[in-house]
């Protein structure tokens, strides 16, 4: 591997620090942490990126293209994190799209709609993302092939801004990396979990991993290191631990969030000495459902019927639908139990929303969700529909007669619900059969985390940089720049914004000068040798997928999974792997790129 000067000086300094460790007495103290078997530092890359979901994408693209070598570590076997099956919705401010609408927006405009919503944002972190959204984003995105199909206008903001994606979260993610995967400046290493930074003297010059499949160790060293490793929403034990004390913790709270959503990065940059913020700042919703695929579980899906209204145990509304999490989600914790159910009717149906790239299509909802009675009661009257979800009849009539009134009039008495000016105008229930959901509060996202400066570099308690570490996305709690509350699509925007800024922010400090950059030869999808006989010719003969996705074992999950439903669907293996012919010598491998492609077919609409 060919490297700059300052590369090679930085070299040379690491074997100077190697020969004072080997000098050191033993009354000496030394502040090294460096691996003791571990006796040569060799530089793997320029910068080692940690999580390959949208924000550490962002960053490796965006250090490759400046001619960085970059190496991009996941503890799971595919790209995307837990954006890429998300909704996909970016917050843009005064984009083409919403011009061509004749929308009026302005940065200075966002800027007091995000201080005003979040109360106390990072100023620096939210000047930044409003003046630059179209140029770090939206034209970084267009050139990628993204295409930006409509804008909602949501809770905080006072023009339309919410950006959707056509595709979704699979529209939105795998462009990124199918570039990443073009630019032979960047490799991924895959299946692998960072155990430790190694610090040396105060600078964080490498990485411990453990290669989940193989249980092998292996040392990875860097000027740059960039945690990218998401939020720690999944991990029960952290959500609870960090849950604001001005809410009571839920009966039943569903997990909402990516399955390596752990605050593995949490604790690494704790131990060099990182500051943690606002970590009970946690972005959770009201619209939990218990996941279609395992209704028994402890996942959710974020859903909701437009059209419904929500009634407590009591079988009384208790909060306007249309809202916020800033304002629904307590008044929920403040419910006993901490649950509710939405009531519509069939015409509504049509209503039902699923965030997540499967559920773009009402088939999908209808056979999955309206169809399973573990979790939605059909009825054709609503004294029945009470008895099928012990709600009280008495009180559950009364409350949906007493709406349908106020929908006749166009005034919400109870909770101010009813605006002309939003999209989801409200319909009466009385269209048999009825519908009841059982909801429940559910973990999406962090708001808090690694503090940093306007340049991604990760700060120590006393407010000091560390030299050689950055942290971007949700690591970070999404830079600050949400306060106290959200406004939805800047999550995946700032994880964008912050993974381009700490890339360009590591190339200035390594002095690299930007490089053409060779095709990679991923490029190649099908074959064009000539055919060579073989006894094999199914992949079955070789591999026995019921045996594979049979037993969980570390650092297979994706596998297990896809496979499974592989076999549930009864699929040919050449569906997702026509780029490997049993019958060319030599090529029978799998190719990412091609890759890249296969996510819809089992994430997307079938």
């Amino acid at each position: 591997m060919k490297y700059s000067k300052n590369i090679l000086l930085y070299i040379a300094i690491l074997f100077f620090l190697n020969a004072c460790d080997n000098n050191t007495s033993d009354n000496e103290q030394s502040t090294s942490i460096v691996p003791k078997e571990q006796p040569l530092y060799i530089l793997d890359a320029d910068i080692l990126i940690v999580g390959a979901g949208i924000s550490g994408l962002s960053a490796a693209l965006e250090a490759a293209r400046g001619g960085a070598k970059v190496i991009v570590i996941d503890m799971f076997s595919v790209f995307g994190g837990v954006g890429v099956m998300s909704h996909g919705g970016i917050c843009l401010i005064d984009s083409p799209v919403q011009q061509s609408l004749g929308i009026k927006d302005s940065p200075k405009l966002a800027y007091r709609d995000f201080m005003g919503w979040g109360e106390d944002g990072d100023r620096e972190w939210i000047s930044y993302y409003t003046n630059n959204s179209i140029d770090e984003i939206y034209n970084w995105l267009i050139d990628m092939g993204v295409v930006f199909e409509d804008i909602w206008k949501l809770p905080g903001d006072s023009v339309p801004r919410f950006h959707n994606v056509q595709g979704r979260g699979l529209g939105l993610i795998p462009p990124i990396y199918r570039e990443c995967l073009k630019n032979t400046n960047i490799r991924f290493i895959w299946n692998s979990e960072v155990k430790d930074l190694i610090l040396k003297d105060s600078h964080v010059i490498g990485l411990k991993t453990e290669q989940l499949r193989t249980e092998k160790k292996r040392y990875y060293y860097a000027p740059i290191v960039i945690l990218a490793t998401g939020g720690f929403q999944n991990n029960l034990d952290m959500v609870r631990e960090n849950w604001s004390k001005e809410l009571p913790f839920p009966s039943q709270l569903l997990l909402g969030s990516g399955i390596n959503s752990m605050g593995s990065g949490h604790k690494i940059a704790q131990k060099v000495g990182a500051n943690l913020s606002n970590m009970d700042r946690q972005w959770n919703y009201v619209t939990g459902l218990p996941s279609p695929h395992n209704p028994k579980g402890n996942r959710g899906v974020q859903a909701k019927n437009t059209s419904a209204i929500w009634v407590n145990a009591q079988g009384k509304r208790f909060v306007s639908e249309y809202g916020s999490a800033k304002y629904n989600f307590p008044a929920l914790m403040n419910q006993a139990p901490s649950t509710y159910w939405a009531i519509f009717d069939e015409d509504s149906k049509y209503d039902f929303f699923v965030s997540g790239s499967q559920w773009s299509d009402f088939t999908q909802i209808q056979a999955m969700i309206l169809d399973n009675p573990d979790l939605v009661k059909t009825s054709s009257t609503i004294e029945k529909l009470a008895t099928l979800t012990t709600l009280p009849t008495k009180a559950l009539t009364t409350t949906i007669k007493d709406y349908n009134k106020m929908v006749d009039k166009k005034v919400d008495d109870d909770f101010n619900r009813f605006n002309l000016n939003l999209p989801y105008q409200p319909r009466k229930i009385i269209q048999p059969p009825f519908y009841a959901t059982q909801f429940f509060p559910m973990t999406r996202k962090s708001m808090g985390g690694v503090v940093i400066d306007i340049s991604s570099q990760v700060l120590d308690q006393d407010q000091q940089p560390i030299p050689g570490l950055y942290a971007v996305g949700e690591l970070t709690g999404l830079a600050g720049i949400n306060g106290k509350a959200a406004i939805e699509g800047t999550f995946l925007g700032t994880c964008i914004i912050t993974g381009r800024v700490a890339a360009r922010s590591a190339l200035a400090k390594l002095s690299i000068k930007p490089k053409q950059i060779a095709e990679s030869s991923m490029m190649t999808k099908v074959s064009t040798t000539v055919p060579i006989k073989t006894k094999k010719s199914n992949c079955k003969d070789c591999h026995d997928l019921t045996l594979l996705s049979k037993k969980p074992q570390d650092g297979y999950w994706h596998f297990q999974k896809s496979h499974q439903v592989v076999q549930e669907r009864q699929y040919q293996c050449t569906l997702c792997h026509a780029e490997i012919d049993t019958h060319h010598k030599g090529e029978h491998k799998i190719n990412s790129l091609a890759q890249s492609e296969n996510c819809n077919i089992c994430h997307g609409v079938h």
